[in-house]
């Protein structure tokens, strides 16, 4: 069994992503297995350039989770499809919400 794609901490949730920029629509699409545990599938419509990815995906996970989009901070994969996300807030009740997202079972790491 993969490990899920976030774990909380004190100060909230750290969120593993598998970010596809310049997609039709910003929505969180489902949960992949990749070697190392899972992520979470997240099709923004903002090009890769100047962070304009990383700020949309910022924004859908704020509204996602309800909180300011300043909650919201890209830790690793900045210039990566593969990041890992920190969420600011009560850790119990972000991680209600990661657990009731979409489609939280796994998808194959081959979907596109």
């Amino acid at each position: 069994m993969s490990a899920s794609f976030f774990r909380a901490d004190a100060q909230g949730l750290t969120l593993a992503l598998r970010v596809t920029p310049k997609s039709s629509r910003n929505a969180i699409t489902g949960v992949m297995d990749l070697p190392d545990g899972q992520a979470l599938k997240v099709a923004v419509t903002a090009a890769p350039d100047k962070g304009e990815a990383n700020a949309a995906v910022c924004a859908l996970l704020a509204k996602t989770f309800s909180v300011a989009k300043g909650a919201v901070n890209v830790i690793t994969g900045a210039t990566d499809r593969h990041k890992k996300v920190h969420v600011g807030g009560d850790p119990a009740t972000l991680a209600r919400t990661a657990t009731a997202l979409p489609s939280n079972k796994a998808l194959p790491s081959n979907f596109k």
